[in-house]
């Protein structure tokens, strides 16, 4: 992370990373960390994106789920207005930016990223990973249905990844030379494959009763 402002990292790191704690299990400080890593590392390969600006988005693009989830892209894009400590760093053009990237980073909206800065993120943001997919799929149900037996669960499981990476889903990857492309026919296979989805959603869930015991 050399190359974004040092003090912009200390700010962020105190004050904005910490609130990732309050939320799911999916979106802790480790998800953030990790779309904040791999933003930088798309945006290496972009040579018109300035890291701050790309630092700044990845790491404020999931506060507005103190909200809840439904819109919190756009409550994240309102927390990033109001937050007057990033004129250290950024001019009124560049906050704006920043608000319109972290609005425009959601799986399921409806037009392509304004700008550079919101493809980048929300390619981050996919990190499709088949298993890290699976795992934050199953942390989700259980947390937010926790009155849906074990079958309901699975179905819920199903048909969310059906609905988002099956092909016709709504996902959209926005950076050709990301490693998603790849990833996400692996994960396409897997929801083809019934009985191996089901058992990896039992393991899952095992796991998860496991770690909360």
């Amino acid at each position: 992370m050399q190359s974004v402002d040092p003090t912009l990292v200390a700010y962020v790191e105190a004050e904005i990373i910490p609130r990732y704690l309050g939320f799911d299990k999916a979106h802790r400080p480790d998800h953030v960390r990790t779309v904040i890593r791999e933003s930088l590392r798309l945006a290496s390969r972009c040579p018109d994106a300035d890291p701050d600006l790309v630092y700044a988005v990845a790491a404020y693009h999931d506060t507005g789920l103190v909200a809840g989830r439904e819109r919190h892209h756009l409550v994240s894009g309102q927390i990033v207005s109001a937050d007057a400590t990033l004129r250290r760093w950024f001019d009124k053009r560049q906050i704006d930016l920043i608000r319109e990237a972290v609005e425009d980073h959601r799986a399921s909206s409806d037009h392509e990223p304004r700008s550079i800065y919101g493809k980048i993120v929300a390619e981050a943001d996919r990190i499709i990973d088949p298993q890290t997919t699976l795992r934050r799929t199953v942390q989700y149900g259980l947390e937010h249905f926790p009155e849906l037996d074990a079958e309901e669960q699975y179905a819920r499981f199903r048909r969310h990844l059906q609905a988002k990476y099956a092909e016709g889903g709504y996902l959209k990857l926005w950076i050709p030379f990301s490693s998603n492309a790849v990833r996400l026919q692996e994960l396409r296979l897997l929801l083809a494959d019934e009985p191996r989805l089901r058992a990896t959603f039992a393991a899952l869930c095992r796991e998860e009763h496991r770690n909360g015991e």
